[in-house]
């Protein structure tokens, strides 16, 4: 469902907070989400903007399951499923809510744009979707943090040789671009994932919740119809200081020279909510975290069978991963370490466990290396692979691509015997109310 109609839903099942009386947008409304644990919360009164501030929808998986319809438990299936066939592509139709009204006037600082921390470079919107054309390969949505400068313009953090940069440099430096605020999960979700080049991050959208598009009034570009708020711009070859800013581990990201992006329209609806999510905690980890278990899932099934995926939240949602497989062969454990690997190109550490271990409950995961896995057997060390920029301990170097050394535990049941189990006896269950 839509983002506003996500709230109004949570409203009405008294699972939403409101804050009625005035905040700043300085520190305040990041202060009370922390504090409030990003539990579902609307500010309806912000002293820098006339607009009211949502937060916290996304900050759980039984929310997110909620807002797509479906059990928890299906979310791994479904969002897998999302990937593999995103298709058909989005209608586009005529009129969206995301328009009912359009500014020509652009003054950014209207927007209830958040100083989250006291280290920030300036005040960020994070919770924003970009959506441009790559001139070959068509539409591409996903995230960029945006720092604002001024009225009308921010500067943006565009990772080196992905989507928008890739397109940005095939268009000779200046690129159209739509940032959405205020989307549907589904929304989210997808433009969170990495689908192979070409392929609509919104086919994907469409596929987990019928998602319509509507042309943007000065751009050729389309964006969710039932958003809340559009900026229609230019990436221009303009480059400014971009940070320093909360990265995904929590921890401040450097500064670097960074696009500026020129705001020529604002639309918006009647009455417009803007959503906010907090960098490095639980929205942003889920949304970054969540899409890469359905592409570890799917490699892994390629070569075993594999039951679960978990991204844990100790390793930043992003450079740990436990999976748990039904191991059939004696190299099951292993080959299960190489597609995790291959499922997703950031991941730093993975443990491979069985069924019978519960991979989100990290007791468990703990068990299960300490009593089925031999450290000169069972793990896989592979240096200078392939890294991500957000682990501090990696090579970092400035020019090249961020480079790691990478480790696979295989704590899967072995198939030779040592004259013990590696099962857990279980007590008898007993009613202690029987004896009271």
């Amino acid at each position: 469902m839509g983002f506003r109609q996500f709230l109004e839903q949570l409203d009405s099942e008294g699972e939403l907070t409101k804050i009625r009386r005035e905040v700043s947008t300085t520190y305040e409304l990041a202060g009370i989400i922390d504090a409030l644990q990003e539990k579902p919360v609307l500010f309806e009164k912000v002293k820098e903007s006339n607009f009211p501030v949502a937060a916290g929808l996304v900050s759980s998986k039984e929310l997110i399951a909620k807002a797509l319809n479906v059990e928890r438990e299906e979310l791994l299936h479904k969002l897998s499923d999302a990937i593999a066939e995103p298709y058909p592509s989005p209608d586009i139709v005529k009129n969206g809510e995301c328009q009912e009204i359009v500014e020509k006037d652009v003054d950014l600082t209207k927007l209830p744009i958040m100083r989250y921390t006291e280290k920030d470079g300036g005040k960020y919107v994070a919770s924003a979707i970009a959506i441009i054309r790559d001139p070959e390969l068509g539409r591409n949505t996903c995230f960029h943090r945006l720092m604002l400068l001024d009225k009308k313009k921010f500067v943006a953090r565009i990772v080196e040789n992905r989507g928008t940069d890739t397109a940005l440099k095939k268009s000779g430096g200046e690129l159209d671009i739509a940032m959405c605020i205020g989307n549907s999960t589904a929304v989210l979700l997808a433009a969170s994932t990495s689908l192979p080049k070409g392929v609509d991050e919104l086919g994907m959208a469409n596929v987990l919740e019928k998602t319509e598009l509507v042309k943007c009034k000065t751009i050729d570009v389309e964006v969710p119809r039932n958003c809340e708020i559009v900026l229609e711009g230019k990436i221009t070859k303009e480059e400014a200081p971009e940070g320093p800013f909360l990265d995904l581990t929590g921890i401040v990201d450097k500064v670097r020279q960074q696009p500026v992006i020129e705001i020529n329209c604002i639309t918006h609806r009647e009455t417009p909510i803007y959503q906010t999510i907090l960098a490095g905690r639980k929205e942003h980890r889920l949304l970054m975290g969540m899409p890469r278990e359905p592409t570890i899932f799917n490699e892994a099934n390629k070569v075993c069978e594999c039951k679960d995926v978990y991204i844990t939240i100790g390793g930043c949602s992003w450079l740990h991963a436990v999976v748990q497989i039904k191991k059939q062969n004696a190299d099951d454990g292993k080959k299960a370490i190489k597609a995790a690997f291959k499922g997703h190109k950031s991941l730093k550490h993975c443990v491979v466990v069985d069924e019978d271990i519960d991979i989100y409950n990290p007791h468990e995961v703990e068990w299960a290396i300490a009593t089925r896995f031999q450290a000169d057997k069972d793990v896989i060390i592979l240096p200078n692979q392939r890294g991500s920029s957000l682990d501090p301990s990696g090579d970092l170097t400035e020019g090249r691509k961020a480079t790691t050394c990478k480790m696979g535990l295989d704590a899967t049941i072995p198939f030779t015997e040592t004259g013990k189990g590696f099962k857990k006896e279980e007590y008898k269950k007993i009613d202690p109310n029987l004896f009271m």
